[in-house]
């Protein structure tokens, strides 16, 4: 899927929203409650200060931001997003006011001074910006000289089970679903990022895969978010009619190896993490 498309999907459906925090808690339900179980592993391998600042670059609802927040009690952290909703979601729920902040804000134009943040981080976020590259050379700018810019991005491809099942059983079903697949999404496969951080001059480079697993109580845990057209795969959800939408879901059930819907499961989920150094 093109970027294009995946910033078409993503404007389409916070302009349709009745209510101010309608697509946030939506990508809770979807995709929060795996960001909030990967932002403490990639927080602790960011090489964050004890103190200073850090920006967290794409907060979203703010998974990252209070992670970092309760993990560094002496840091401020500035969470940026280019959606309202988002911001205004997050602020909602900060109880950490005098030393976490929201604002709305572009990656690829950072309205910081220079070197004014000790470290800057991004998770799930740099595969959806344009031009990653540009955006990286803005981290870079206002990160202190020696301070981390560090990022992660989903496998997609492979290791983001909750996504891959949901796709191989439209691909496997509708051969025009694959156009829509996320395993093409750009800086998903070992090596992508380290290769755009090198390119941007970064030192010190690492990349490690960060591996988490999330267990659902029951199939409708895992299968309603997805009928509520957060993302790729959302969108695709509602363009079924009822018939290949049961047609989709019993694959699903098929390929996950579900014997009874109302008994528990686990399914993981690994993300490429990257950290450099100005």
């Amino acid at each position: 899927m093109t970027r294009r498309a995946i910033l078409a999907l993503a404007g389409s459906a916070a302009r349709g929203q009745k209510d101010m925090f309608a697509d946030a808690e939506g990508y809770e339900r979807f995709m929060g409650r795996w960001s909030r179980l990967l932002a403490l592993p990639f927080a602790e391998f960011a090489a964050l200060p004890d103190k200073g600042r850090v920006l967290d670059i794409g907060c979203g609802s703010g998974a990252l931001t209070f992670a970092i927040a309760g993990m560094k009690r002496e840091v401020q952290v500035v969470g940026i997003d280019p959606s309202e909703q988002y911001v205004a979601y997050a602020q909602s729920r900060n109880s950490a006011q005098d030393r976490v902040r929201f604002e709305t804000g572009d990656a690829q134009k950072l309205k910081f001074a220079d070197a004014l943040f000790d470290v800057s981080v991004s998770l799930l976020v740099f595969n959806f910006i344009p031009d990653p590259a540009f955006a990286l050379k803005e981290a870079r700018r206002v990160t202190k000289k020696g301070g981390c810019i560090a990022a992660a991005v989903w496998d997609y491809g492979a290791g983001m089970r909750m996504l891959r099942i949901f796709w191989d059983a439209a691909v496997s079903m509708d051969h025009g679903a694959a156009k829509l697949d996320e395993k093409d999404m750009p800086l998903c496969r070992a090596g992508e990022l380290t290769q755009l951080w090198m390119r941007v001059g970064l030192k010190q480079i690492v990349e490690h895969p960060l591996e988490i697993a999330m267990r659902f109580p029951s199939f409708a845990d895992y299968w309603d978010p997805f009928l509520l057209g957060q993302g790729p795969a959302g969108k695709y959800v509602k363009s079924l009619d009822t018939t290949r939408l049961d047609k989709l879901r019993g694959e699903m059930v098929r390929r996950l190896g579900i014997r009874d819907e109302l008994q528990p499961f686990e399914l993981q989920a690994r993300a490429w993490a990257v950290r450099g150094f100005v």
